[in-house]
Order: structure tokens, then C-alpha cells, then sequence
């Protein structure tokens, strides 16, 4: 029979629902109208090349549908994996062929929806289920900080277990890392490197913020028989918004909690060849005790330069050894002059104050110093040092042609100043 006016019949049926509910109702009357019947089972009329047997079938190989009876058609097809992932595809015109259109998932287990009609247009379905082969290779991802309370300006860390440099599987990893905010905010991923993103959003995070990170790549394809792995959620939440800003040239440090000020202390900073870096640095956390040292920035031991100290309430906020804390050598100094060979240092009593009020991810910002800006990666999290849309081209979902890049800082050292 000519496929031509069963069609019409099924478009003239849709198009009366989608206008008249009534007309709808009196299209598909009757106990004898094709489309009232229950559908028949469809078995032998598809056949699929999901391979049978308990076998698993090759996830890089599409799906196909092939409708096997002559005078019948297939007129759609809903596959989906246990996560509830769509997988899209395609139907020819004459309804004689489905076939995937996406890349399947490794090591996942699709159930597939068949419908069909026959030569008088009567409905058939078929369903079935077939699994794929595990990946080879696995890509995993690993959220960081650790669960917990942090301060408005912590970035979430996403850490891969292989490089990804192409941007088109950039762009497949990214979609799947997912972060919400409870309250919503605008944010977007920056790729460090090639196994490292940050997450950050536009402005700081809201006081009181609800943070949930997750994963979907797993089981996705990324790349050439590349896909991806489980990962493990993370949630965060957001404490006050405290700011500690860090003048140089008045020597004094003014924090706020809310936008309050809270305290103002008298400080000093680095001075004339030690300059303190400018810009924000975000709290990366606090150590009771640290001995500094200053053959571990390159001062040569025993010249007038040199220092071997134990150093109390230290507040670090860079990972070459950028604190704040006690420098109870300095107290003369503090508010006056800057003396320091890095560090932001305060008496004891101030630099416990701080310590206690201040967690991961809290704001540390100087201003006004001779020091080059805070780099932006590689030496902590100065990611707020780069403005709105300079992120967002670190994104592999926005940026322009070619891989986004990031500053590196090589010469960042992991040991301790003052």
C-alpha cells in the first residue's frame, strides 16, 4: 500500500490536537480507528545489530534499527542508558532506518523503544536492552577543596586523571561538570592546563551559599577511545564574606565581615627588593607554627639578610610561602615602615585575631605595594585577579579559536618568607 496517504492520516490527527481538543477527540474515535488499537508486538518486524548472547556491544559503533517487514515502518525510536541519558539519532525519510547519531556510553546498559506502524497504520512496539563494553581507557575527575565551610572567594578545583587538549573534548568534559548554587549564580569553568580547571563565579560567592559539584562524564565519550569515569560529588558551603585589604603604603590592614569593618591593624609589608605582590589571594590555609628560613627564598645563609625564626599564627595565602602573621621583631615597624621580606606581619594579638576569624577561601587583597600582581594560577588562587570576560575565554564552551591558556608561575617556590 502507498505510504502517502497513511501519512497524511497520522499529520491530519496532530495537527487537530495541537488546535482542537474536541476535533482531536473525534479524530481518534472509534474502537476500529488504527490509531485506538493497542499496539502489536513488533518483534519480527525490526532488527537491531546490538549483538546478543549476553555479548556487549563495541560503544564505538552506532545503534541501528532497520525495520524488516515490507509493508511496515518504524516511526520513532527512545533509547536511553540507566542515568537516564538520551541518545539521539536519526530516522530516514521512508521510515526504514534508525541510527544513532551521538557516541554511545562505555560500560552503560540502554533500554530501547521501538514504535511502529503497519501497512494499514495500526501501532507496533518493540523493547529491548542490550549493554556496552567498558572503556579502555578512563578519564576521572576529582573535585576539590575538601567538603566543608569556606570563605566567599573559593574556586572549585577539578583535577583530570589524563590531559585533555583538544577543545572539542574539552568542551564534552565541561558540559559534564556540573555547579549549582543555591542561591543561583552566573559562573563558568577556566582551563589551567591540560588536567586542571577552575570554577569561579562572577562576583564572590553569596554569603550563605550552597555549593553542589557533580560529575556526568561517566561513560561518556570524550575523545579516540577515550571516555569518561566515575566521580565523586563534593558540597560546600559559604560562611561570612570576610575581606582583610592590605595597604602598603599607609601600613595598615582594614578588615570587613559583610562589608562591616571589623578591625583595622597596624602591619607591615615587604620591603624595597622583597616587595609584597599586589592584587587578591585567597586564604589557602592556616598553620599554628612555621619555621621560616631565608635560604628557602635564595637568601645565602649568614648574610645580612638571613633569618632562621619560629613563626606563630601564620595565615598563608600563597604557595612560595606568602603569609600573614606574627612578627613580634617588627612591632616597632608596623604602621610605619615596611620591613618584611613578603609577608603581611602584625603583633601576636593581632595575628591571633586573624587567625581565629578567618577560614579557607576568605579574601586577602594588597594594594598599594611595589611587588608585581598576584599571578592568577600556579602560586595559589589569585582567580580573581582576572577580570569577567578574560575568564570566560578560558572556558572551552566560549573561548575563541585554539586552546585558552594560562600564566604559569615558574618561579613560584614552595617555602615560607617573612
Amino acid at each position: 500500500m502507498n505510504d502517502t496517504p497513511r501519512i497524511r492520516t497520522v499529520l491530519s490527527c496532530t495537527l487537530l490536537a495541537l488546535t482542537v481538543t474536541a476535533g482531536a477527540t473525534a479524530c481518534a474515535g472509534g474502537e476500529d480507528h488504527p490509531l485506538s488499537a493497542r499496539p502489536y508486538d513488533a518483534a519480527d518486524q525490526v532488527a537491531f545489530n546490538a549483538p546478543g548472547d549476553g555479548r556487549k556491544a563495541d560503544p564505538e559503533k552506532p545503534l541501528e534499527i532497520t525495520a524488516t517487514d515490507e509493508d511496515g515502518r518504524i516511526t520513532d525510536v527512545r533509547a536511553t542508558d540507566e542515568a537516564g541519558r538520551h541518545l539521539a539519532g536519526e530516522l530516514t525519510a521512508d521510515g526504514r532506518k534508525w541510527r544513532s547519531t551521538a557516541a554511545l556510553a562505555a560500560g552503560a546498559r540502554y533500554t530501547v523503544q521501538v514504535s511502529t506502524e503497519d501497512e494499514d497504520g495500526a501501532p507496533g512496539a518493540r523493547t529491548f536492552s542490550f549493554e556496552t563494553a567498558p572503556a579502555k581507557r578512563a578519564l576521572t575527575v576529582a573535585f576539590g577543596p575538601e567538603a566543608g565551610t569556606y570563605g566567599v572567594g573559593q574556586p572549585v578545583t577539578a583535577e583530570l586523571s589524563l590531559p585533555v587538549k583538544d577543545r572539542a573534548a574539552r568542551a564534552v568534559v565541561e558540559r559534564a561538570l556540573k555547579v549549582r548554587s543555591v542561591p543561583a549564580v552566573e559562573g563558568s569553568w577556566y582551563w589551567v592546563d591540560d588536567k586542571k580547571l577552575h570554577f569561579r563565579p562572577k562576583e564572590y560567592w553569596p554569603t550563605g551559599a550552597t555549593v553542589t559539584v557533580t560529575g556526568n562524564l561517566d561513560g561518556i565519550k570524550v575523545g579516540d577511545k577515550l571516555y569518561g569515569g566515575p566521580s565523586k560529588p563534593l558540597k560546600l558551603t559559604i560562611g561570612d564574606r570576610i575581606e582583610a585589604v592590605a595597604d602598603a603604603d599607609s601600613h595598615h590592614m582594614t578588615v570587613r565581615r559583610n562589608g562591616e569593618v571589623i578591625n583595622t591593624i597596624p602591619v607591615t609589608t615587604g620591603k624595597p627588593g622583597f616587595s609584597t605582590r599586589n592584587g587578591i589571594k585567597v586564604v589557602l590555609g592556616k598553620e599554628y607554627y612555621v619555621r621560616m628560613r631565608g635560604t628557602s627564598i635564595g637568601i645565602a645563609e649568614g648574610s645580612s639578610e638571613s633569618y632562621d625564626l619560629p613563626v606563630y599564627y601564620a595565615t598563608r595565602v600563597t604557595w612560595s610561602g606568602e603569609y600573614v602573621h606574627a612578627a613580634p621583631w617588627s612591632v616597632g615597624s608596623q604602621g610605619v615602615a615596611n620591613v618584611s621580606h613578603g609577608c603581611v606581619g602584625m603583633s601576636t594579638d593581632n595575628a591571633a585575631w586573624f587567625y581565629e576569624n578567618v577560614r579557607p577561601g576568605d579574601i586577602v587583597r594588597v594594594v598599594n605595594s611595589e611587588g608585581e600582581m598576584m599571578d592568577p594560577f600556579g602560586n595559589g588562587f589569585g582567580d580573581w585577579n582576572l577580570d569577567w570576560a578574560k575568564w570566560r575565554q578560558g572556558s572551552a564552551l566560549v573561548a575563541e579559536k585554539g586552546d585558552p591558556t594560562a600564566t604559569e608561575d615558574a618561579k613560584a617556590r614552595l617555602r615560607p618568607s617573612i
